[in-house]
């Protein structure tokens, strides 16, 4: 546990889903994408990593996040070379060949955070063509493909290396209710396992509290209920805050819950509502999550249900190998607190404050 804690890193370059919106019009396919160009054109391999400091190619990536946007579209030819023979699109199983029609790149802003561009890539349809099918490259991540312009549209979260299957051009494609809840649980868990460094820690500090079961269960308890309110608030809209806001705070929820654990044996009367309050923070950033993915239209409530089971099964994952790894063993001895609770805690509280310094100033 000790090892998880001490191998966080503390930079916020974390890999984000490509999003595609798919539009057939007048015989022709319209595929606009909204990707992270920099991590494409520095050769990582978004399959493999959550996070881009992890990887030989952190330093290309940062330079390539240095660029000003015509330098950086200037850059892009052995992506679309690339991409010619492995981003295919086929109609019928005839091939859509697809061409760049426009770009748009952001201007250098905070080079800590991932600039969102949108490459538009066209192709002709045969005419009669049915049914389209999308297969996205082996090594370049997630993606979310949503159909545009149809009634009942295609919404599907690809892995790298697979394909969409047959899309209806004429539209009713769209999820059943229990196909949108399952599909969305592995996208609520993968934001806590492997890419939730933040919510990790969070439920790390509620873990170390005590050795007790009621303890952790009261915090858990009130700390699901709030991010579940804010979550559904955030995704329907009804209350936006700013990631400026809601990402330090998180990062300050952490150390607070930290440092309580070094000098608090128990839980204390006012902690089940301050965890509550920190709920609430921690369901806004889920929400920010959703509103990159998009929820399918007509499947927001399953969506939003699965997502947020996914994010349940991910933090009780966390406490389950928390447990097997120091509480099964160590719970009951006299020196669990000082030898193994407080350090761990005292190593979460410098990592949180780390993060708060780092999104507050840089």
């Amino acid at each position: 546990m000790l090892w998880l804690l001490t191998s966080v890193t503390v930079s916020a370059h974390e890999v984000t889903p490509t999003i595609a919106d798919l539009t057939v019009e007048d015989g022709t396919a319209r595929l606009d994408l909204r990707l992270n160009i920099e991590a494409f054109l520095a050769g990582i391999d978004l399959d493999e990593v959550e996070d881009t400091d992890d990887t030989e190619g952190s330093d290309t990536y940062d330079a390539f996040r240095a660029m000003d946007a015509t330098a950086l579209e200037k850059a892009l030819a052995p992506l679309l070379e690339r991409w010619a023979d492995a981003l295919k699109l086929t109609a019928d199983g005839a091939a859509v060949p697809l061409s760049l029609e426009s770009t748009t790149i952001p201007e250098i802003g905070n080079v800590e955070l991932p600039r969102a561009s949108q490459l538009v890539l066209t192709g002709d349809v045969p005419d009669g063509s049915a049914s389209l099918s999308l297969d996205w490259p082996d090594g370049d991540g997630d993606l979310v493909l949503r159909q545009q312009g149809v009634e009942e549209p295609y919404t599907g979260y690809i892995d790298g290396g697979a394909s969409s299957g047959p899309i209806a051009l004429k539209g009713g494609g769209a999820q059943s209710w229990w196909g949108a809840l399952v599909s969305y649980i592995p996208v609520g868990f993968d934001h806590i396992l492997p890419k939730g460094l933040d919510h990790i820690l969070f439920v790390l500090g509620l873990f170390f509290l005590s050795t007790q079961l009621r303890p952790l269960i009261w915090q858990v308890s009130a700390f699901t209920l709030a991010h579940t309110v804010t979550l559904a608030l955030g995704a329907l809209g009804v209350v936006t805050v700013s990631g400026a806001i809601v990402e330090p705070l998180i990062a300050a929820s952490i150390v607070y819950v930290a440092v309580e654990n070094i000098f608090s044996k128990g839980l204390s009367p006012w902690r089940p509502v301050v965890i509550f309050a920190f709920g609430l923070l921690h369901g806004l950033g889920f929400a920010s999550v959703l509103g990159e993915f998009g929820l399918p239209e007509g499947q927001f409530i399953p969506a939003l249900i699965g997502f947020n089971v996914g994010v349940e099964f991910g933090q009780l994952t966390v406490i389950l190998l928390a447990y097997l790894a120091v509480g099964l063993w160590f719970r009951r001895e006299t020196w669990y607190r000082n030898r193994i609770a407080i350090p761990a805690s005292i190593l979460i509280a410098l990592v949180g404050a780390y993060w708060f310094v780092e999104r507050v100033f840089f």
